[in-house]
């Protein structure tokens, strides 16, 4: 089930949403959740015998997240903006992410220059980092 605070956020919707849910936000700072169900439809391409999740998905959880973060900022600041993703760097894989399991996103904004957000975010299971990157976001009108 799609968290309507998430929906009402950020223009993304299944089958591309890849955040179940907000744990918690604050002025710089989300943490949210994502289970990786086992019939995703991307395991029957993406090794099919030995599955695991795309490193590429996981990245666009870590950006989602950012979005929602930036989203409720502006919404608090009445700005009518939406967040583009404009750069990413320094993207890290230090561990696969297997059907079944939930990955936990943690992103933080770092600076904001003019209309330019600045972010790094990670993905772990059980604690245990899978993913690290940092990324930018253009705050452009919808």
């Amino acid at each position: 089930m799609v968290d309507k605070k998430i929906t009402s956020l950020i223009p993304h919707r299944p089958p591309f949403l890849w955040v179940d849910r907000i744990i918690s936000i604050s002025a710089d700072v989300i943490e949210t959740e994502k289970v990786v169900e086992e019939n995703l439809e991307v395991f029957a391409g993406h090794y099919p015998d030995n599955p695991l999740m795309p490193g590429v998905l996981l990245c666009e959880a870590i950006f989602q997240s950012g979005a929602l973060l930036l989203a409720e900022s502006l919404q608090h600041n009445d700005e009518n903006k939406i967040p583009i993703l404009t750069k990413i760097s320094d993207a890290r894989f230090k561990r696969r992410v297997l059907p079944g399991e939930t990955i936990s996103i943690q992103v933080k904004l770092i600076e904001t220059i003019s209309s330019v957000c600045i972010l790094k975010g990670n993905a772990r299971v059980n604690g245990e980092l899978a993913v690290k990157t940092k990324f930018s976001c253009a705050l452009i009108d919808p």
